[in-house]
C-alpha cells in the first residue's frame, strides 16, 4: 500500500469548516496566503508520501538499538529526518528571527497530521523538538535563544522533554533529580528520567534535554521544580558541539509499538545545564513544550488513523469473498465509520490550531480560552479514536489482519501508547472539567452558542442533521450547567465521559459545517449523516454516565474488586 497524505481533507476544513483566512487577516500572520498554504501543504505531503512513509516498515522490523552506549537509527530513519530539517519543516510555526517559517500553527497541525500517517515512530523526533522550540521562544534567556534555536529549527539538533522518574509518572512533584550551582551560572544535574523519547540518536549532531530537577532550597512539591537546559554535548565557543556531558542512555525500553522511536532510559550523572525560565516555576516553562505536544500527540492518533484507512478500503476493494468485501454491509459500516471519526477529530485538532493562532495574533482573552478548552479534547478524542479506527482496520482485514505481515496489526500497535503519553486521556478530561472549567463554563457556553445558532440556521438545508445537532449541544448545555456545580470529585468522576460527548457534539457539528459546504447529495453530506445519526448519539449515554457521580464508584470497596 502506498500512503496517501490527506492533503485535500485538511484543505478543505481550512477552507470551509474551521476557516484559516480569519488567521491570514492578521498581521502576524498575514504571509499565510492561499497560495501559500496551498505550496506548504502540497509540498508536505509530497515529503510525506515519498520519503517519509517508505521507513515505516523497517521502523518496525529492524528497530532502534542501544549499541556501547550509542542508539543506532533503523534504517532510512537518519536520511528522512534530515530531509525534514533541511526543508525547514521542524520550524514550521517557529520565530523566523531564529530560521522558523512564521506560519499558523494550524499548517504545523497539518503537517503532524500528514507526518503521524507516514510514520508515527519518526514523526515523534520533530514534534518533541517543536515542542522544546516554544518553550525555549517563551522562557529561555537571549544567549539559549540564540544558541539553541536556530539548531533546533534547522533540524541540526533535536530535543526531548525530560518529566518521568520511576517514582514520579504523572505526580511530577514526587521527582527526585537534583540541580546544584556550579557558581558560574550553569548547574550539576544529577538523578534518572524514564520514558525519554529519542533520548539519543545518531541522525543529529546534538541532542538537547529540557531536565525538571529541584535546586536544594526547592519546596517539595511542582512548586520547587526548576527547568534546565541539558545538551548531550555541550556547545564549544562556536556553538559546534562540543565535549560530551555527563549524562548517558542506560537502557532502552522494549515497546509494543513505535520500535523505530528509541524510548531511553537517562541517567545524568553532575550533567551541565542551564536554567530555562526562573528558579522554582520550572512547570509553568514546561508547560508550554507539554501543551504543544498535547495537541499534536491528538493529531498522531489522527494520522495513524488514515493510514489504517487507507489501507482498509484499499484491502476491501481487493479482497473477494463472495464479492468484493467493500460491497459487504458491516464492511461498508467499518470503513464509513472510520472515514467520518477521522474526519471530526481532524477538524477538532484544526479548530485548536485555529484559536491557538487567533490567540496569538489578537491577544484576545477568547481566542486564548478556546484553544484551552479544545486542547484536552482534541488530545484525548484524537487519540482514543485512534485506537478504534485502527482495531476496526484489523477487523476489516480479517484473519489477515492479525498477521503482522500485513501491517494492519502495526498502526493499532504504534497508536495505543498515544493515549497514556503526554498525560493520560483521563487527566485530559480531569482538566476540561477542572482548570478549564474554572471560569464557571463559560468558554464552552460560549462554543455551544455558535453550535446552537449555526445548527438552527441551518434546518432549512439539512432539517434531521441539523435538529440532531442542536439537540446534542443543547443536552451538552444543560450538563456543562450542573458539572460546573458540582465538587471536583463528581466531575472527575464524570470527565471521561463527558469529555467524549464534548467532542461527539464537536464532531457533528463540524460534519454538518462540511455538509452546509458541499450540499445534501454530496459524499460529505453523505459522510455526515454518518457521523451525526450513527457515531454522535454515543454522547448521550455519556452524559448519562457523567451524571453518574462519584458514589457508586466508591460504594464499589477495594476489597469488593478483589472479591
Amino acid at each position: 500500500m502506498s500512503y496517501r497524505s490527506p492533503v485535500a481533507d485538511i484543505r478543505f476544513i481550512l477552507d470551509k469548516v474551521v476557516p484559516l483566512a480569519p488567521v491570514a487577516q492578521t498581521e502576524l500572520f498575514s504571509e499565510a496566503t492561499p497560495d501559500t498554504v496551498e505550496a506548504i501543504l502540497t509540498e508536505a505531503g509530497r515529503l510525506c508520501d515519498e520519503v517519509i512513509a517508505p521507513t515505516l516498515r523497517d521502523g518496525d522490523l529492524d528497530p532502534a538499538r542501544l549499541e556501547n552506549g550509542v542508539v543506532r537509527s533503523p534504517k532510512g530513519f537518519k536520511e528522512a529526518f534530515k530531509a525534514i530539517g533541511e526543508g525547514g519543516w521542524v520550524g514550521i510555526a517557529a520565530d523566523p528571527e531564529y530560521g522558523g517559517m512564521g506560519l499558523p500553527q494550524a499548517l504545523n497541525v497539518g503537517f503532524n497530521d500528514m507526518l503521524s500517517g507516514a510514520n508515527l515512530a519518526l514523526q515523534l523526533n520533530p514534534l518533541l523538538t517543536q515542542g522544546q522550540i516554544e518553550a525555549l521562544e517563551h522562557h529561555a534567556s537571549d544567549e539559549i535563544k540564540a544558541l539553541y534555536l536556530p539548531k533546533l529549527i534547522s533540524g541540526e539538533w533535536s530535543g526531548t522533554m525530560n518529566l518521568t522518574e520511576p517514582q514520579a509518572g504523572s505526580d511530577v512533584g514526587a521527582l527526585r533529580t537534583k540541580a546544584e550551582p556550579n557558581g558560574d551560572g550553569s548547574y550539576a544535574i544529577t538523578g534518572q528520567k524514564i520514558f525519554i523519547t529519542w533520548g539519543d540518536s545518531d541522525a543529529v549532531d546534538n541532542v538537547c534535554h529540557l531536565v525538571l530537577a529541584r535546586l536544594p532550597d526547592g519546596a517539595p512539591g511542582t512548586k520547587g521544580i526548576s527547568l534546565f537546559m541539558v545538551p548531550k554535548r555541550i556547545p564549544d565557543e562556536n556553538g559546534n558541539p562540543g565535549v560530551a556531558n555527563s549524562l548517558k542512555v542506560v537502557s532502552l525500553e522494549h515497546k509494543m509499538g513505535l520500535h523505530g522511536s528509541p524510548t531511553c532510559v537517562m541517567s545524568y550523572e553532575g550533567a551541565t545545564g542551564w536554567m530555562v525560565g526562573e528558579e522554582h516555576k520550572g512547570m509553568a516553562a514546561m508547560f508550554t513544550m507539554m501543551n504543544n505536544a498535547r495537541l499534536n500527540v491528538g493529531v498522531q492518533g489522527i494520522g495513524v488513523a488514515e493510514a489504517a484507512f487507507q489501507k482498509s478500503l484499499e484491502y476491501a476493494k481487493d479482497r473477494v469473498q463472495f464479492a468484493p468485501i467493500v460491497e459487504h454491509a458491516d464492511v461498508r459500516r467499518m470503513l464509513a465509520e472510520m472515514k467520518a471519526e477521522i474526519f471530526a477529530a481532524r477538524a477538532i485538532a484544526l479548530a485548536c490550531g485555529v484559536a491557538i493562532d487567533m490567540g496569538r495574533a489578537t491577544g484576545k482573552d477568547s481566542w486564548q480560552a478556546r484553544a484551552a478548552l479544545l486542547t484536552p479534547i482534541a488530545k484525548a478524542y484524537g487519540t482514543d479514536m485512534g485506537i478504534r479506527v485502527t482495531n476496526l482496520g484489523i477487523q476489516v482485514h480479517g484473519g489477515m489482519g492479525y498477521i503482522e505481515e500485513t501491517g494492519a496489526a502495526q498502526f493499532a500497535r504504534d497508536v495505543r501508547i498515544a493515549a497514556i503519553y503526554e498525560g493520560t486521556n483521563g487527566i485530559q478530561a480531569m482538566d476540561l472539567v477542572g482548570r478549564k472549567m474554572m471560569d464557571d463554563g463559560a468558554a464552552a457556553f460560549r462554543l455551544l452558542q455558535e453550535i446552537e445558532d449555526e445548527a438552527r440556521a441551518a434546518r432549512g438545508d439539512f432539517p434531521v442533521l441539523a435538529e440532531d445537532v442542536w439537540q446534542a449541544a443543547e443536552a451538552l448545555r444543560e450538563h456543562t450547567e450542573w458539572m460546573v456545580g458540582q465538587g471536583m470529585q463528581d466531575r472527575f468522576a464524570g470527565a471521561v465521559p463527558y469529555l467524549d460527548a464534548f467532542a461527539r457534539v464537536l464532531g457533528g457539528y463540524y460534519h454538518l459545517r462540511a455538509a452546509m459546504a458541499e450540499g445534501r447529495n454530496s459524499a460529505r453530506g453523505h459522510l455526515a449523516a454518518v457521523y451525526i445519526r450513527r457515531l454522535m448519539p454515543i454522547y448521550a449515554a455519556s452524559l448519562a454516565e457523567a451524571k453518574e457521580g462519584a458514589e457508586g464508584l466508591y460504594a464499589l470497596s477495594v476489597e469488593d474488586l478483589e472479591a
